[in-house]
């Protein structure tokens, strides 16, 4: 594309949320790290409840991604009132997720964690780790509220090109992180040797934290987000924005959700082979999830930007842009398997565990960056499509691809093979090039662009 400001404004708006994605995801490494000092049952305890979070986190985004398609295209169109009823909707939806899971959590932790203790392991104990994961479990939980609540306000601010108040609160709950979990896990300056538990408390002080300045700074600045002005005077949507907008959302959060279960499942999976590789995808992950928020931010910058394009009905240059756009995620992503790569074989020296476990991490962290260019093709193909509201084509795309074809075949391979996991890594890993070329082949179709909102 010869027009660069497609591109400077795609990082204008994904840079804050690639700061503020990866402070957040910092969090759960500073966990990592800090709780890998306790030796490898912590490690694998808190990886198996990072999945189980992982999948709640996953169905909120879902949740409210759906009301955002049309928050992005309300904004392009300049209509506040659509903003307002997209943000109510939004709170609805966060509710009833985090009422549904704070139940499970609670009433089927044992369950859900013993899900990930059937492979045999040398180094591990599985009823330690039962103990540390439920442990951790019961304090994450606290820390549920606060993030549905900082979901709802942040994505609506991203969608009206805000993102610096978030990652302000982000950058702040990090800090506030790193010193209590200093403070909790190895009990200094006073403060109780808590262990696990600590490092929970710690983050649940973080989310607190980011919470209150991300709500209550946009609500003070509501000049800039004229938006929030008489948000609270009804909770209510009409009838029918709300059969609209969940209709089209359902999807979306059906996909984030069963993409976040998949991937949970594929480590259970993975964890027949070996316990031992549950706390060598953990190491993986955690660095591996720290640089992954550059193509998950350029992905969601994408979508705002072409959502606001068909809301404002420029159909030819949406497309063009979208193009443009994909190449130049996947080109950034490049970049990162290099760095990635050379951080393999340092960064699973962090954790006190074992050298075979070690060798884990840093054998999942070098494929999971050789795949990276591809997952940023993907993320950038993934919200182009949802941006013009194509949700049951994107739930097609992502969620019922990764469990037909990568869930299905992670089963079979560590069940009935006697692949060695890498082995089987690499192929799950491969599979999602098929999905990349349907993605370029549904893109250039153009069947994706629709403006939603051009009768509101």
């Amino acid at each position: 594309m010869k027009d660069k400001s497609v591109y400077k404004k795609a990082l204008k708006l994904a840079v804050p949320m690639m700061i503020q994605n990866g402070i957040t995801n910092m969090v759960s490494l500073i966990d990592n790290i800090m709780v890998g000092s306790l030796g490898t049952e912590a490690i694998t305890a808190v990886s198996i409840i990072g999945q189980l979070i992982f999948v709640f986190n996953l169905a909120v985004f879902g949740g409210i991604s759906g009301p955002g398609i049309y928050g992005a295209q309300y904004f392009g169109q300049g209509n506040k009132e659509g903003l307002r009823n997209t943000f109510r909707i939004k709170l609805w939806i966060s509710t009833i997720i985090l009422a549904a899971g704070m139940s499970l959590f609670i009433f089927g932790d044992k369950f859900l964690v013993g899900l990930y203790l059937h492979g045999g392991s040398t180094s591990v104990d599985p009823v330690l780790t039962m103990e540390y994961a439920r442990q951790y479990l019961r304090i994450m939980i606290f820390g549920l509220v606060p993030f549905c609540v900082t979901q709802v306000y942040a994505s609506s601010l991203r969608e009206t090109g805000e993102s610096v108040k978030p990652m302000v609160g982000g950058i702040a709950s990090v800090v506030i992180d790193i010193v209590f979990n200093y403070l909790l896990i190895y009990g200094k300056f006073g403060m109780p040797q808590l262990g696990v538990r600590g490092a929970a408390i710690a983050t649940v002080l973080a989310r607190i934290v980011e919470f209150a300045i991300v709500v209550f700074w946009s609500s003070a600045d509501k000049k800039k987000h004229a938006f929030l002005k008489g948000m609270y005077r009804t909770l209510l949507v009409p009838g029918d924005v709300s059969v609209k907008i969940i209709k089209r959302g359902t999807p979306i959060l059906l996909n984030e959700f069963l993409w976040a279960g998949g991937i949970a499942a594929m480590t259970q999976c993975y964890s027949l082979k070996s316990l031992d590789i549950v706390a060598g995808l953990n190491i993986s992950n955690a660095i591996c999830n720290l640089l992954n928020v550059v193509f998950v931010a350029l992905g969601s910058s994408i979508g705002i930007i072409i959502g606001q394009m068909l809301g404002a009905s420029e159909y030819e240059k949406a497309k063009k842009s979208a193009f443009g756009l994909m190449w130049f995620s996947g080109f950034i992503c490049v970049g990162l398997t290099v760095i990635l790569i050379l951080l393999s074989g340092v960064f699973p020296n962090f954790y006190d565990t074992s050298d075979e476990i070690k060798n884990y991490g840093k054998m999942f962290i070098i494929i999971t960056a050789v795949f990276f260019p591809v997952q940023g093709f993907l993320n950038a193909l993934y919200f182009t499509l949802r941006s013009g509201g194509k949700t049951f084509i994107t739930f097609l795309f992502d969620s019922v691809y990764t469990w037909v074809v990568a869930v299905t075949s992670a089963f079979i391979m560590c069940r009935y093979t006697s692949f060695s996991i890498f082995t089987i890594y690499i192929l799950i890993q491969s599979a999602d090039i098929l999905k990349l070329m349907i993605g370029v082949i549904l893109i250039k179709k153009g069947m994706w662009i629709s403006n939603i909102v051009e009768n509101t």
